[in-house]
């Protein structure tokens, strides 16, 4: 079936219906753009945004299912739903026909995440051989599909490899979660999460390159796009973490504490990143805002809840609120107000909020409310990405703007292979390097006694 030539426009304008809703919700606390975002790589942002939730839902709903945990069956109607969330758009340029065919193959390929699940609590080996086939089916078919509808801008060799290796990240990880190897399995999780933003990327360059006219021949691969990606990819990773970890927290699971280290690990991308800027001592103080404030303090709820314990919760939250007013005020001040302090300060109060509402409703017993909240907590943190990586590149047009937003005298590969993104993070500051001389000492500030 040949893709029309409305893709780019329908594309954008229904992937993009989700976080209008959302922010409809919260206009109080929508962070604008410090500058205008290319079509291009508002396509890759909206792909970065359902391929990862596709990654953390299916992996969720099969550790879920295995355990028989209560809310198994919201967190599974949740990843169909992430798969419905993309069929508008199909259906506008493939038509009804077009749209069946897609959400055909793409809710058998969920069906599958139960097959495997049911063969690993009994035991049944040739189930599970029989699961492993469908999979291998449906890497060939949708990697056909993607090649077909992209007129082989995407190969259907690049594609099926990359497909493949997906499936393989998700029993991989799945894998070593029900043989108790939980270092391995979020180890294998990290590795699938990052996997599907070099896929957003190698997709939607493949549709862009296709029809250039489309997305006012502006690429998915230049350094502003590859900021927000990134920025996107770090940002949902940690809510993904934080909103799990609490709950295995509560929960007492065997894996929290594998959890907790990969949030961990999370916490390292930026930590490493401050270092290579200002030192060590730099990045010590970094981790002393980042850490006790944030990432400890929901330990602290975690505990909280426990024990029972509402002036343990009070003090956490304090210290929570303290967090969201000097990161703001970090990120206001590194990005000379670009991204104005008000406005960080009010996004990170409604991020903790969001990671709080999952949590609460959860302990509640509330399962289709927490789920809800993860899932618009999680595309929150989209926009979080855009705004700031829109902040550094109005701030510094001559790295992220600029000609740079247009198309390369040579197209961006499309093959699924990926690419490191390990040197991001250094660009990132380097480009604040000079402009946060100030704002560094809002770093240095004595550790507080949960």
């Amino acid at each position: 079936m040949k893709l029309k030539r409305t893709l780019a426009g329908a594309m954008s304008v229904t992937f993009l219906l989700p976080t209008a809703a959302m922010a409809a919700d919260h206009e109080e606390t929508e962070m604008e753009p410090a500058m205008e975002t290319s079509p291009a790589s508002d396509l890759r942002s909206d792909l970065d945004y359902l391929l990862s939730e596709h990654f953390v839902l299916a992996v969720e709903t099969m550790q879920k299912t295995y355990d028989e945990a209560p809310d198994a069956q919201e967190t599974e109607d949740a990843l169909y739903q992430n798969s419905k969330d993309m069929l508008p758009a199909i259906e506008s340029v493939y038509g009804e026909e077009g749209a069946a065919e897609f959400d055909r193959i793409f809710t058998e390929h969920n069906d599958y995440t139960d097959d495997i699940v049911e063969a690993a609590k009994s035991g049944d080996e040739e189930a599970r051989a029989d699961a492993e086939e469908e999979v291998e089916e449906f890497v060939v078919e949708f990697s056909t599909f993607l090649a077909g509808a992209t007129e082989d801008n995407l190969p259907q060799e690049a594609a099926e490899e990359a497909i493949r290796a997906h499936e393989m990240d998700v029993l991989s990880t799945f894998d070593s979660y029900v043989e108790g190897d939980y270092e391995a399995a979020y180890t294998s999780y990290r590795e699938g999460f990052s996997r599907m933003f070099d896929i957003s990327k190698a997709l939607s360059g493949a549709i862009v390159t296709q029809m250039p006219e489309e997305f006012n021949n502006t690429s998915v691969d230049t350094p502003a796009a590859d900021l927000r990606s990134d920025l996107n990819k770090l940002t949902a990773e940690h809510f993904a973490l934080a909103t799990y970890g609490m709950e295995k927290g509560v929960n007492q699971a065997d894996d929290y504490d594998f959890v907790t280290w990969a949030e961990d690990q999370n916490t390292a991308d930026f930590t490493a990143a401050i270092s290579s800027i200002y030192g060590e001592e730099a990045g010590g103080q970094f981790a002393e805002l980042w850490q006790p404030d944030h990432i400890d303090a929901q330990g602290q709820l975690v505990a909280a809840e426990l024990e029972g314990d509402e002036e343990a919760r009070t003090m956490a939250l304090d210290h929570i609120d303290m967090f969201t007013q000097d990161f703001g005020a970090f990120l206001g001040a590194a990005t000379e107000e670009n991204l104005p302090t008000e406005a960080a300060q009010e996004a990170l109060r409604t991020h903790e909020a969001q990671v709080l509402s999952t949590f609460d409703n959860y302990n509640a017993e509330d399962y289709e409310a927490s789920t809800a909240d993860f899932r618009e907590g999680y595309q929150f943190m989209f926009g979080v990405g855009e705004a700031l990586g829109g902040a550094i590149s109005a701030q510094n047009p001559d790295q992220f703007g600029g000609d740079e937003n247009m198309m390369p005298e040579e197209m961006p590969q499309t093959g699924m292979g990926g690419t490191s993104n390990d040197g991001w993070m250094t660009a990132l500051w380097a480009s604040v390097t000079a402009l946060v001389g100030g704002a560094a000492a809002l770093f240095i500030r004595k550790k507080k006694n949960a």
